[in-house]
């Protein structure tokens, strides 16, 4: 413990670890709240702030400062991490297409690891020990799913991709406890996206950035609608792999 509160004193003002608890307790009942916004209404607000507050302790003790991430962003990275957790025992969120997502999601992180670059369609398949026919249908399953979109990097409750173009443009509309922790995200964010190969990077580009739809991105690269809807899923399983190992272990 008490090398956890050393390494707290750099980032918390020498605030102790009940004291930093409690500053961002919060954040953890604004966090639940607006997930809970977008759940059924037999979701108990009360269970998430609990799985929150759990989420937060878990980032007091592991919280990295030689990563130069800020406090806050991976506060509220794990605190939500905690809180989908508690979802899933619920089963709030269908089972069959969490272990669809978290297969794909381990295997993504698990090449990013071992190749330090974002991994082929062929690689992955390889990994899963299935064919790319197999893999591609594996994708056509999940494509239309909530947590496989470019909020679900952060939230899978959200669906709005408008929510992205937030994040990535300007902070001026935005709620106050939103912006704080918003333009390190968005550096994180532009980082992943960089690291991209070209054509993934040009998906993300024109389907969020210009708002283009599917069937318009397929005529600008000349390839099939289903196609594009491929290389918009891989380079959305890849962003969250380069993510959760830039926060650090699982991601959770």
């Amino acid at each position: 413990m008490r090398a956890v509160l050393s390494r707290m004193k750099d980032y918390s003002a020498g605030l102790s670890r009940e004291d930093l608890i409690l500053e961002y307790i919060p954040l953890v009942k604004y966090l639940a709240y607006k997930i809970a916004s977008r759940l059924p209404h037999n979701v108990d607000l009360d269970d998430l702030i609990n799985a929150g507050v759990i989420g937060l302790i878990d980032a007091v003790e592991k919280y990295d400062p030689s990563k130069k991430i800020k406090f806050r962003t991976y506060a509220e990275f794990r605190i939500k991490g905690a809180i989908f957790d508690e979802l899933r025992t619920q089963d709030v969120l269908p089972r069959s297409w969490r272990q669809k997502i978290k297969e794909l999601e381990e295997v993504y992180l698990r090449l990013e690891q071992r190749l330090g670059r974002t991994p082929t369609e062929e690689e992955v398949a390889e990994e899963m020990q299935i064919s790319l026919e197999e893999f591609h249908q594996n994708l056509h399953e999940v494509r239309s799913i909530n947590f496989l979109s470019m909020d679900g990097l952060i939230d899978p409750t959200c669906a709005d991709k408008g929510h992205l173009r937030d994040i990535l443009m300007d902070p001026d509309e935005r709620d106050p406890l939103e912006v704080l922790g918003l333009s390190e995200l968005r550096d994180l964010l532009a980082e992943a996206i960089d690291q991209l190969p070209e054509r993934h990077r040009l998906v993300i580009a024109l389907y969020y950035y210009e708002e283009m739809t599917m069937k318009e991105i397929a005529e600008v690269l000349g390839v099939s609608e289903s196609r594009v809807s491929q290389i918009h899923s891989q380079a959305l399983l890849s962003l969250r792999a380069k993510l959760r190992r830039t926060l650090g272990e699982d991601g959770r």
